[in-house]
């Protein structure tokens, strides 16, 4: 089958958007309750993760500033549970890839991988906590709320998470994981429970992004209030995440899956396709799209090996699986639990080839008639490009946005995607020149 021709689309639908990210974090902060609980001279540690954040140095930096402000004395620790390989150097890199180091904060950075046993939980479990936070006087978080890739609860992806299992160390996200669905849906609000009353937590920042991926809610929370007021920013947070604007798909090529995108790598919230063991009832919560044949072409530089999701694919590049470093592959996928989603799918040499197979085996053998999307991760979804089986369907969509003439895959001559000529926007092609 011929490749389709290939047009741009954009997403329009208004987007609630902060427009001074450093002023409102530092408000957020100052003008919040957990405030007054911020006396001078204690020392505050500022939990830090391994997500990619938009205006993430620039909230850091706010809120050690804001810290400051109130007399306190900040440092930051890594909250992040395995990721970076669950070594203190792993982390540290993965942390100053966003800028978040000592030379741009000015604070001392520490990333430790020691645990304490602070408590047992309502399953009779130990809860485990990070032993620099938990020598502080006071901890704080800066989180992104978010729906979660591995469960659907009224807490998913926020300050809980990062404060029981960024937190816990390997410790704590071995002993959630292990429990599959179940610890992260039942389990981690009994643990963050004991943490609340054991440690000195005091509340933290949640950040919700908007479907550009640019910060449209900053909110102070204090652990008082977490189990009220996460759940709400969780639906706005669902509500406004990037969206693929297509109920099914035949193909869909991805360019790039990365930890700095999803946590899974390839977003299962955005391609419907969560892959949980014996958990068929999740598999059914995804519902749209509905994607016949996924094809991936590379793994991004900034997961650093860790190629953790690449199994949500059918198709990748022999390129992509040569990028996985498996210390840190293992160990992510091997603490977190959640397999299917790594399995090696098949390889192929070009770019050309992966995306032609997976054109090929979609299922729909009329050629005209093949719905087909590229995105360049399943973090930067505002603009895609389709084929012309999906036009009218683009048309019809008031948020929709047909941009530019149709064009054929930008292929070279060694038949590898110029991604960046298509995306020029994206995390990658900002990382690389062309």
């Amino acid at each position: 089958m011929k490749l389709p021709t290939l047009q741009r689309v954009r997403q329009t639908a208004p987007q609630p958007t902060v427009a001074d990210v450093p002023g409102e974090t530092r408000r957020a902060w100052l003008t919040s309750k957990l405030a007054k609980r911020i006396k001078p001279g204690m020392s505050i540690a500022v939990g830090c993760g391994s997500r990619g954040i938009k205006n993430y140095l620039a909230i850091a930096k706010a809120t050690i500033d804001a810290l400051k402000e109130l007399g306190a004395k900040p440092f930051v620790v890594s909250a992040m549970g395995s990721h970076g390989g669950a070594t203190p150097e792993g982390q540290r890199e993965l942390l100053a890839s966003y800028g978040i180091d000592e030379a741009n904060l000015g604070v001392p950075v520490k990333t430790d991988m020691d645990a304490v046993n602070v408590g047992t939980n309502s399953w009779g479990l130990p809860v485990w906590w990070d032993r620099n936070a938990l020598a502080a006087d006071g901890v704080v978080t800066v989180s992104r709320v978010k729906p979660h890739t591995d469960f659907r609860g009224k807490i998913e992806s926020g300050i809980m998470k990062m404060l029981t299992i960024g937190l816990g160390k390997r410790h704590g996200a071995d002993q959630v994981h292990s429990w599959g669905v179940r610890g992260l849906a039942e389990m981690m609000p009994e643990s963050a429970k004991v943490l609340m009353a054991k440690t000195p937590f005091l509340g933290g920042l949640a950040i919700v992004e908007n479907t550009n991926e640019e910060t449209a809610i900053l909110k102070v929370i204090d652990k008082d209030d977490l189990f009220d007021e996460e759940p709400p920013l969780l639906e706005k947070a669902r509500e406004l995440m990037g969206k693929i604007p297509f109920d099914k798909l035949d193909v869909l090529i991805v360019g790039e899956c990365g930890k700095n995108y999803s946590g899974a790598g390839l977003d299962p919230n955005v391609v419907g396709r969560l892959l949980i063991e014996a958990s068929p009832e999740m598999e059914l919560a995804a519902a749209k799209p509905r994607i016949t044949r996924i094809g991936l072409l590379d793994v991004s530089p900034e997961s650093h090996g860790n190629a953790t999701g690449i199994g949500i694919a059918d198709l990748v590049t022999n390129r992509a699986l040569a990028s996985i470093d498996q210390k840190p592959f293992r160990m992510n996928n091997l603490t977190a639990r959640f397999l299917w989603r790594s399995k090696l799918p098949i390889g192929f040499e070009t770019d050309r080839e992966c995306i032609q197979a997976c054109v090929d085996t979609c299922w729909n053998p009329e050629e005209a008639n093949v719905k087909l999307a590229v995105v360049p991760n399943t973090l930067e979804v505002a603009e895609l490009w389709v084929s012309p089986a999906l036009l009218t369907e683009a048309q019809a969509n008031p948020h929709l946005e047909i941009v530019g003439e149709p064009r054929e895959f930008p292929f070279d001559s060694a038949g590898r995607l110029n991604q960046e000529s298509l995306f020029p926007h994206s995390v990658r092609a900002k990382r690389k020149p062309h």
